[in-house]
């Protein structure tokens, strides 16, 4: 049994790699029963300032996990910044006793910080560290990857820089333009229900953003932007193993909110 969280499908790919069905996060959370028994449970998802991001903290706060063998494997770009050990400490704050968590380096969706053409032309070896972690998981190996000194630095400037701006910063970071057609792929592929269309335009609705960038990245006419500078606005980014609807059936909460 494992559970997921994707934006733009590389968290989607790697959960589809561990299990046959994985099962989506924002599509369960809201459930009154969260309440899961298997030999093995994962969790597959990104982290966004070296965490995971609110939703899967809510999930794993919120559910009862009765497993001998509970793990994670998380997602990232450049940098981790401890990440195996910040939810090593997330786990056991939830009272779960996890026993693996690693960490993959896959394309960086973060566009104020990357060009997604450079990023995919980057080798990664993706592949390469995904076997590493299948044997790990079919053979339930025990271990948390290590987090160096460096990367608690990482975290802590992070910290440091988050500090000096507003609490719901991240809430105000996207923004819908006048290229904007209603298509509404932006609503479908969104995890938190933050997006609307009215009037024939997306209407972005802040307070729940997961910040997965979801919607900037998939939209046809690249009308959503974000209110601070981008690498390159012209690249946009989906994991090549993975379809549209693969993201909005992860993703759409529309059946959700009727």
């Amino acid at each position: 049994m494992i559970f997921y969280f994707t934006g733009t499908g590389n968290s989607l790919y790697i959960a589809k790699q561990l299990e046959d069905h994985p099962v989506s996060i924002p599509q369960i959370i809201c459930r009154p029963d969260l309440d899961f028994s298997a030999d093995r449970i994962g969790i597959v998802a990104p982290v966004y300032g070296h965490e995971v991001p609110p939703m899967v903290k809510d999930f794993l706060k919120k559910a009862s996990f009765h497993t001998d063998y509970f793990y994670m494997v998380l997602t990232y770009g450049k940098r981790h910044g401890g990440a195996a050990g910040l939810a090593e400490q997330l786990c056991e704050d939830c009272g779960i006793n996890v026993s693996y968590i690693n960490v993959i380096r896959m394309v960086d969706n973060w566009l104020p910080g990357f060009d997604m053409e450079e990023q995919m032309q980057l080798d990664k070896n993706v592949e390469g560290q995904l076997i590493q972690i299948l044997y790990d998981v079919r053979t339930c190996k025990k271990m948390i990857s290590e987090v160096t000194e460096q990367d608690r630095a990482a975290h802590r400037q992070f910290l440091d820089r988050m500090s000096q701006m507003p609490e719901d910063a991240w809430q105000h970071l996207l923004q819908i333009t006048d290229l904007c057609t209603g298509c509404g792929i932006c609503r479908q592929v969104c995890p938190s229900g933050s997006i609307r269309v009215s009037s024939g335009k997306a209407v972005y609705m802040p307070g729940n953003c997961q910040t997965c960038l979801a919607c900037v990245h998939a939209c046809p006419q690249k009308a959503i932007r974000l209110t601070v500078p981008e690498k390159n606005p012209g690249a946009r980014y989906r994991n090549e193993h993975i379809s549209l609807r693969e993201i909005i059936e992860s993703n759409s909460q529309e059946e959700i909110m009727q």
